[in-house]
């Protein structure tokens, strides 16, 4: 199985697809750290385009061949991104984290540390001026606003079924 999370930076998602992939013995692909790897390599820079996301996709095929069940998280703005995923021909399960409370998610921006070393993480503005398409199909929603972090985690299983 193929779970896919998205939504914007500080919303929660690396924590949940940490917990996700722990819980299930699944493949955490986080296109963070691959786009990170390719700035240190020195074949790109920030930002990274859709290299990070071709990547990501090559690993979870090749994880899925093998029958593992892949957690892959990115911000996943766009449809084209989104529509790649699914593609994937297996069983796929895409999930939308938000935090619907604004002047919670900015306090999460704010106080948040960097968990890869050097990667820039985007501010405040940046986040809410950032390129994000309506999701246009149907998908998961976890809110984890107000939320603590087993209880949204919670939420993501019981909707896995």
């Amino acid at each position: 199985m193929l779970v896919v999370l998205g939504g914007l930076p500080a919303t929660g998602k690396t924590t949940l697809a940490r917990l996700l992939a722990g819980r299930t013995g699944a493949v955490h692909l986080r296109v963070d750290t691959i786009e990170q790897a390719l700035v240190r390599s020195g074949l790109a820079r920030h930002p990274v385009g859709p290299a990070g996301y071709v990547v990501g996709f090559a690993l979870a095929e090749e994880h899925l061949r093998q029958g593992l069940s892949v957690v892959a998280e990115s911000v996943n703005p766009l449809a084209v991104t989104r529509d790649a995923a699914v593609r994937a021909g297996v069983p796929c399960v895409e999930v939308e984290v938000v935090c619907s409370d604004p002047v919670e998610h900015r306090r999460r921006v704010d106080s948040r540390s960097v968990d890869i070393p050097d990667l820039p993480l985007p501010g405040w503005e940046q986040i809410v001026e950032r390129e994000y398409e309506p999701w246009h199909r149907e998908r998961a929603v976890v809110d984890t606003a107000g939320r603590g972090v087993e209880e949204s985690l919670g939420s993501l299983l019981r909707m896995l079924g």
